[in-house]
């Protein structure tokens, strides 16, 4: 697998920033595919924090899309870019996808990047490589999922799924380093690695405390299997989890992103609408 801190191909940025008592978009650029909506408020208790939808414009991923994604929260901005829908990766076995992502935290600020689920066609072959920096008193949450569905329903597997998370401070010390190879063979029979499961996700809480236990019960409530662990280097903690399918997933990510969010900012966020 490739470095996950590289930029490749069309590349969005946003930039939030905080004055006024409230943080706002200070930078933009959201080249085709990329959509953005303006900022919203959506938290009466936090009218400060900045929700974006982030949306795409060419209905899904394609084969050698090469897509990059640049967000910067300055000093003491509190914001939160989710996806409007689902992501659809189409057949590209030959020509891999990448998505790229990469968060900058400044000292005191907050950040949220949120997706609904990757959803994963026959044959596809799908990189993504995520990157958060957090300086001094800086927080993130990072959810992700993937799911599998075949449109014709004759159980036809995606290709490859490669993920990769690093977490690095100020610094440039390096926190959390992970990586993940799967291949869509992994997911046929309940034998199988993934025990017959068709969508799974995971979050990271960073630089923030959450209580492992609670979280686990709450997704299992939903239908989603969960598991909490500790991050190396105190960086926070990261949730595995595992659903039927992708609608269950969805809602598991939902609930992982409000009980994340409110572990950050001390603020119980209001519905996200899609």
């Amino acid at each position: 697998m490739n470095a996950p801190w590289r930029g490749a191909g069309t590349q969005a940025a946003l930039v939030f920033a905080h004055g006024g008592g409230a943080t706002f978009l200070a930078a933009q650029a959201a080249p085709y595919p990329f959509h953005i909506t303006r900022p919203l408020r959506l938290d009466p208790a936090r009218p400060d924090i900045a929700t974006v939808y982030l949306q795409s414009a060419s209905g899904g991923l394609y084969r050698d899309d090469r897509l990059s994604l640049r967000l910067e929260a300055r000093p003491g901005a509190v914001a939160h870019v989710t996806s409007q829908a689902a992501t659809v990766a189409h057949r590209a076995s030959e020509r891999p996808i990448e998505m790229t992502t990469r968060l900058d935290v400044g000292a005191g600020a907050t950040l949220a990047l949120t997706t609904d689920p990757y959803v994963l066609f026959p044959g596809t072959a799908l990189t993504t490589m995520t990157e958060a920096i957090l300086h001094p008193g800086g927080a993130a949450l990072i959810a992700e999922g993937f799911a599998v569905h075949d449109p014709q329903g004759a159980g036809r597997a995606f290709a490859t799924l490669e993920t990769a998370t690093r977490v690095r401070d100020g610094d440039g010390r390096v926190l959390v380093d992970e990586r993940a190879r799967l291949f869509g063979a992994d997911f046929s029979g309940d034998h199988g690695p993934l025990g017959g499961y068709r969508a799974f996700g995971s979050a990271f809480v960073l630089g923030g405390l959450i209580d492992a236990g609670a979280v686990e019960t709450a997704l299992d409530a939903v239908g989603v299997l969960a598991g909490a662990s500790r991050l190396p280097n105190q960086a926070g903690w990261s949730v595995r989890l595992l659903a039927a399918d992708g609608g269950r997933l969805a809602r598991g990510l939902d609930l992982m992103f409000a009980l994340g969010f409110e572990a950050l900012t001390g603020c119980v966020p209001a519905r996200r609408r899609k």
